[in-house]
């Protein structure tokens, strides 16, 4: 029996966006503002770069309603011109 990420979570919850993108300035404001236009709030986005700085891993944590809110952020982060990977 397989146990989906959606059948594990129970709503509202917290949840956990790493974002993995190109370093450029802009990348933390673009996924900040995606956030706020499906969930918003306020946001403290944690950064790190890579050893050699070509890239940035940014978290978010965000409250969800349901898993459609998972599943549309996602889509949405993942189509930032930036970003490499979402997790």
């Amino acid at each position: 029996m397989q146990i989906t990420l959606e059948k594990m979570l129970k709503f509202p919850c917290t949840f956990t966006y790493k974002v993995i993108g190109l370093s450029q300035p802009e990348l933390t404001n673009n996924i900040i503002k995606v956030i706020q236009i499906h969930i918003p709030g306020d946001y403290i986005p944690q950064i790190k770069s890579s050893n050699k700085g070509t890239y940035l891993s940014i978290s978010v944590t965000i409250c969800a309603k349901n898993f459609q809110q998972i599943e549309n952020l996602y889509n949405e982060l993942s189509k930032i011109h930036l970003v490499r990977m979402v997790l």
